[in-house]
């Protein structure tokens, strides 16, 4: 695989960039008008032509669903023109449409490139997620440990009372006893309507963010992302995939996975050389959104695994027809 790993360092960590950029624009859009489904239509179309511009045999292992329910980018769909490199790639064309659709904080286009057979391959099913940021031992947090026992190991590496944390959490009603859990611990909760991938990566910066653990139950493919992300810059992941209803559990057999209560790492998640790429649809923590005027405005940050870096790319885009 040296060969693919220097396709990934010299060409795909920009060419990547290019995809969610063509993804964001095209959603921001549909931004504050209150319709999901063609905001995220848009982003998984722009995403598509992009991806199929490059020079790789993609094969799609984290999307929006399987075959039958195109025109998403489906798992097992294969983009790109098949004169390159194998590659797995991991989609969230519009995370957060709820988000986009309201003009709330952090709906992003996200995407995560690696060498083939490198990212789990996972139905677009819930995942139980639990992630804290660099810094700690390993295995620190523990997703069948209580929200209490977490948090208490978090605070003791930290140096800090466990009051001094926050906890970022999706608002949901499946995490109500969460929630209630956390704060007789005496930790603080951040509640988030959507873009957990963002969240996630919050950890990371608990000082500017203001948020030390997340944790709950997601998406799987918000899951794959945010360990590509966290494999880039450091920080822990711990999931496990959450079957809602027995029709998921067959759609997890049916893919190959014989243990559905795996707890799952961040290497199990996303191993090897890794690209991770997210561009801002609306203003949020990490990012800001698409800026139109004269020009569109983007800003992204690309990082990569097997050098640690990160890039902080602000780009102007000629108006077409302008």
């Amino acid at each position: 695989m040296s060969d693919s790993k220097g396709v990934l360092a010299r060409v795909l960590t920009l060419e990547i960039v290019r995809v969610t950029e063509q993804a964001a624009i095209a959603a921001a859009k549909w931004r504050g008008k209150g319709d999901e489904k063609p905001a995220d239509q848009a982003a998984v179309d722009a995403m598509r032509r992009q991806l199929n511009t490059l020079d790789i045999a993609g094969r799609v292992v984290i999307g929006e669903g399987e075959r039958d329910e195109a025109p998403m980018l489906f798992i097992g769909e294969e983009v790109g023109t098949g004169n390159g490199p194998p590659v797995d790639i991991a989609v969230d064309p519009l995370e957060g449409t709820t988000i986009c659709a309201k003009a709330l904080p952090n709906s992003l286009a996200v995407l995560a490139m690696a060498e083939g057979g490198s990212l789990l391959h996972s139905p677009d099913i819930y995942m139980n997620k639990i992630a804290v940021g660099p810094g700690y031992s390993e295995g620190i947090v523990d997703l069948d440990a209580s929200p209490a026992e977490n948090l208490s190991a978090v605070a003791k590496e930290k140096g800090c009372k466990v009051s001094d944390l926050t906890a970022c959490i999706l608002d949901r009603s499946r995490h109500a006893e969460m929630i209630q859990a956390v704060r007789e611990a005496g930790a603080a909760v951040r509640l988030i309507g959507d873009g957990d991938i963002a969240a996630v990566i919050d950890t990371v910066n608990p000082n500017e963010s203001g948020v030390d653990i997340y944790m709950g139950i997601g998406g799987a493919p918000e899951g794959v992302l945010a360990a590509a992300a966290l494999r880039c810059i450091g920080g822990q992941i711990q999931t496990r995939l959450h079957p809602m209803k027995d029709e998921d559990a067959k759609r997890v057999a049916a893919i190959g996975i014989d243990d559905i209560n795996k707890k799952y790492s961040m290497n199990d998640l996303a191993k090897g050389d890794v690209i991770f790429s997210a561009t801002g649809v609306t203003d949020g923590s990490m990012l800001t959104g698409v800026k139109f005027g004269n020009t569109i405005k983007t800003q992204t940050v690309v990082m990569r695994s097997a050098t640690k870096t990160v890039r902080w790319i602000t780009t102007e885009h000629q108006v077409p027809g302008a």
